[in-house]
Parts: C-alpha cells; structure tokens; sequence
C-alpha cells in the first residue's frame, strides 16, 4: 500500500526500532489531559472519578443504515439497545470511514454514525469509536499490511467507500466527536498486525512476519497516537490488540506496543477456550497479558470474549461458561469485559456468536459491570 521502495520501508522500520527501545518499565509524558469522563488509575478504570469496571457489548452494526451507507449487519433499534443495557455499560462499535459515506453519491454522510453517540447519550451509556478494521471488513476489505503501519495509512485510498486517507478520517473522527459525554476511548484499530502479504490474496497461511514487526506497530501508535492526543488531548487512547501473539505483539513486544506514551488501555480478545478464565500459554495467553499490563502500569480490558451457541451449544450454558471467565479474569486483574457480539437477528439454528436483545448474557454484564458513579442519563455539556 505505501509508496515507497522496499529498501525505503526497511529502513523506517530501522528507525522506529530505535525510537521504540525505551524498555516497558515506564513510558514518556504523554497523558492524557484532566477532565474528560474515563480515566484510568494505575492498571484500573475510573467513571466520572469513582471506580469502574465496565461491561457490555461489540455491537459493531450500530452504524448501518441502509438508507445512507453500504451497512455492516443489521439496523439496530439504537434507542432500544441502548435503553435496555444496564447503567454506564460499555460499547465498542465501528465508526469506520465507510459508514460515513453516502453510497447513493459518494459524499461524507455523517448521520448515522451522529445517531449512535446521541443515543448513547441520551441514555447515559459509553463507548468506544473503533476507527477502523485490521481485516478491512465492513471497508475496503483489503487487509492491512505492515506497509499500512508504515506509511499507507496516510495515503489516499481508491474505494467507493473511501473519501479521505485513514490519517484525514481519524482528524475528521476525533474533531467531530470528541466532546461526547459518551466517550470512553478512541479505538484506531481493531485487532492490529504487521505481517507482510506474500500473495494477492494475502492468505492468513502465507503471511509472513518482519523482524521488525513489533517496532512498525509502536511507531503506528506513537505517531498516529500522538495525532489524535493533539485534536483531543482528554481522552484515553485503548490499543485494540488481539493479544494471543500475532504478528507485531509476540510475547514480550506485547509490552513493547504497549508501553506507547499515546496507548492508556490495552487490549486481550478470547475465544475458544469455553469457560477458562486465563486462557493461553506462559507467552501469550492472558495471564501473562495481565502480568505485563501490570508491569507498564496500564489497565487491560478484555475487549472481545466470544463462544458460539445455536444449534453446536445453549444460550444458557455459554452464559455460564463466560460468567466463569469474566470473575475469574476481574480477580485476575482485568480492567472490564465486553462480550462479542450483539445483534439484532440472532440465529439460533446456526452456530454463531450471535448474542441477540433476549439472551442470557444481558444478566452476566448486569451482574459484573460495576460503577460508582451516579445512575442516570448524562447531558451533552460538550
């Protein structure tokens, strides 16, 4: 994607591995600014000043409205979903560039994604914008590469559903929505690597990974971190990191990432390990997540814990096996849980991690989330 000669791409991820040998036994001054709603204290979270640790959903089809973008899912009865969540949950969904163009006549559109954070709003809810995919779904569908981290997220993308670079889309995000009352954190990717495509295809089994995969990721967030901490320098910055030793956070270069000066939350996403607490090995599971989150004094939200149901498991039994997971993980040291994912249409005769308005796992969020801040919907006072 970027533009540059190979040789040229080397030598910047030379660069940044010097810029990125700082240790994780600290991180340079760049906290965020006093005054917005979600802070952190230590490896924790805070919620208008009192302890918070927040649970909810990925409920990434917030923004699809069919009639203005292309969509990614269903329409969501936003004020239903929103109402029906138990207080000060958290929310992470896209708010990527394609959802913000109108498919009719290819201009920004920012209506539907203006409605997720008014309802969120309205019924005192929080969450997390994610600016863009690591797989390109629900965009471009073009994966992200480590040219990507290197330089073609600042350049002009040829799509449809693309009218300006990622770095002009994360300017335009931060500046439109960054005095919600509903703002958590910024998300700039989900699920971020920097393996190199060795296909037109890029096949995930033909991948390969740099030496230099971890130091490209760091100077990702340094600079585009750095970006967004100019425009709003009040919110906390999570680093949608899988966690589970892909490409770019492999054992220690997880600490790497994320000892960042523009990355306050990390991330851990687990799947396939049905009712284990702290699933993984001694390198990359999440125990060893949660040692090294604890070591760069930042907190860990579990940011996506998904197990299928429908016709290969009940509803009921997977929401056991979570509420398993999610007080073993808050013991553990976690900084919050999110569940993947809700949808409006769940599908019972399929085998999906479908969770749908009457599932059980409504009841697990309701009775880990905690808060002490006040009940009730927030005023906009940005």
């Amino acid at each position: 994607m970027g533009s540059g000669s190979t040789a040229k791409a080397w030598a910047v991820g030379l660069s940044i591995v010097a810029a990125a040998t700082i240790g994780t036994a600290g991180t340079a001054a760049a906290d965020p600014d006093p005054g917005a709603r979600v802070t952190t204290d230590g490896t924790a979270l805070r919620l208008d000043g009192q302890p918070w640790w927040p649970t909810g959903f990925n409920a990434y089809q917030l923004g699809t409205n069919w009639a203005v973008n292309w969509g990614c899912g269903a329409m969501v009865d936003l004020d239903a979903y929103f109402g029906a969540l138990p207080p000060h949950s958290l929310t992470r969904f896209n708010a990527f560039q394609a959802l913000a163009v109108d498919r009719f006549t290819g201009e920004l559109d920012f209506g539907p994604l203006d409605a997720v954070f008014a309802a969120a709003e309205a019924h005192g809810q929080l969450v997390i914008p994610v600016l863009a995919a690591q797989d390109g779904a629900c965009e471009d569908e073009a994966f992200k590469d480590r040219q990507w981290y290197v330089d073609g997220w600042t350049e002009p993308v040829d799509h449809e559903r693309a009218v300006l670079s990622f770095r002009d889309w994360v300017t335009t995000a931060v500046t439109r929505w960054k005095d919600s009352p509903a703002l958590a954190a910024w998300e700039l990717v989900g699920e971020p690597e920097t393996s190199m495509c060795t296909d037109a295809a890029c096949s995930w089994w033909l991948r390969q990974c740099p030496p230099d995969a971890a130091a490209v990721l760091r100077g990702f967030f340094d600079t585009a971190g750095a970006q967004v901490r100019a425009i709003d320098p009040r919110t906390l910055i999570t680093a949608g990191l899988t966690g589970g030793g892909q490409c770019g956070t492999q054992s220690d270069e997880y600490a790497l990432v994320g000892s960042s000066p523009f990355v306050d939350v990390v991330q851990y996403h687990d799947y396939g390990a049905d009712g284990i607490p702290l699933p993984g090995d001694q390198w990359n599971g999440l125990a060893r997540r949660i040692a090294q989150a604890q070591q760069i004094d930042k907190p860990l939200l579990v940011a996506e814990i998904g197990e299928p149901a429908g016709w290969c498991g009940a509803t009921a039994d997977r929401a056991e096996h979570i509420a398993t997971k999610i007080e073993g993980q808050k013991t553990a040291g976690t900084a919050g849980a999110l569940l993947w994912a809700f949808v409006p249409d769940p599908r019972p005769d399929s085998c999906t991690y479908d969770i749908g308005p009457d599932d059980e796992l409504w009841d697990v969020i309701e009775e880990f989330g905690t808060s002490g801040a006040s009940v009730g919907p927030i005023p906009n006072t940005g």
